[in-house]
């Protein structure tokens, strides 16, 4: 896979509203890699210091490798539902709510205390 995004334009640095490491951002971008691995089809081996380093940051990674990730969720939804229907709302209101669960959650433990 040689898609990290960068039809978008040029990577703007580490901004973003997680304040994470580039360590933290490269064990993230890891675990985004084995989940979508373990569902196919395999994302190549080139985060900073693997065989096949591309030159990308892995805050870069995780952005670009999530967005496979939701393609392949999605495409998994439209080959499992036994309807349409149940497809179109797997993938439209119960995603939505999963999300905003997911963003309330992230707020809550990203509040000052």
């Amino acid at each position: 896979m040689d898609d990290h995004g960068d039809d978008f334009g040029p990577w703007e640095g580490q901004r973003g509203t997680d304040s994470r490491t580039d360590e933290d951002w490269l064990t993230v971008a890891r675990y985004v890699r084995h989940a979508a691995n373990k569902l196919g089809p395999e994302l190549p081996l080139c985060l900073p210091g693997e065989p096949q380093a591309c030159g990308r940051s892995a805050q870069q990674h995780v952005v670009s490798w999530s967005a496979h990730l939701k393609a392949v969720a999605h495409h998994l939804i439209e080959r499992s539902t036994p309807s349409e229907a149940r497809g179109v709302h797997a993938a439209g209101p119960l995603y939505q709510r999963r999300l905003a669960d997911l963003r309330a959650l992230s707020a809550l433990t990203s509040a000052p205390q």
